[in-house]
């Protein structure tokens, strides 16, 4: 039991962090200590990465319901392996939806050049 509130505030959190990124008014980050990525639409980039994150964090919690039967039992490993695919999955989808929809293509030369 008390692993599965440990997982769903994990979940929560990761949540919180969504709802955060939709009311963001610069553009949100998705990768760690990176540059984020330059884009027209930052309402609709931030709403687009607030939402993946509220649906990670809600799949992560709804992953976690076989520690509710104890950290040994064997259908931890629908978590674990629930979890990574989960992972690479919503790396998937900003990468190829998400920045593909809104980054600005080739910024560089669409920033005033300075003398």
């Amino acid at each position: 039991m008390v692993g599965f509130i440990i997982w769903a505030l994990i979940g929560a959190i990761i949540v919180a962090i969504g709802i955060k990124d939709l009311f963001a008014k610069k553009p949100v980050g998705f990768w760690a200590n990176a540059e984020t990525t330059k884009v027209e639409d930052v309402k609709g980039y931030n709403r687009a990465t607030g939402i993946l994150f509220i649906a990670y964090g809600i799949v992560f919690v709804l992953l976690g319901i076989p520690l509710l039967y104890g950290q040994n039992t064997p259908f931890v490993v629908i978590s674990i392996v629930g979890a990574m695919l989960e992972t690479i999955m919503i790396m998937v989808i900003y990468s190829i939806f998400i920045v593909k929809k809104y980054r600005v293509e080739n910024w560089q030369k669409k920033r005033p050049h300075s003398m």
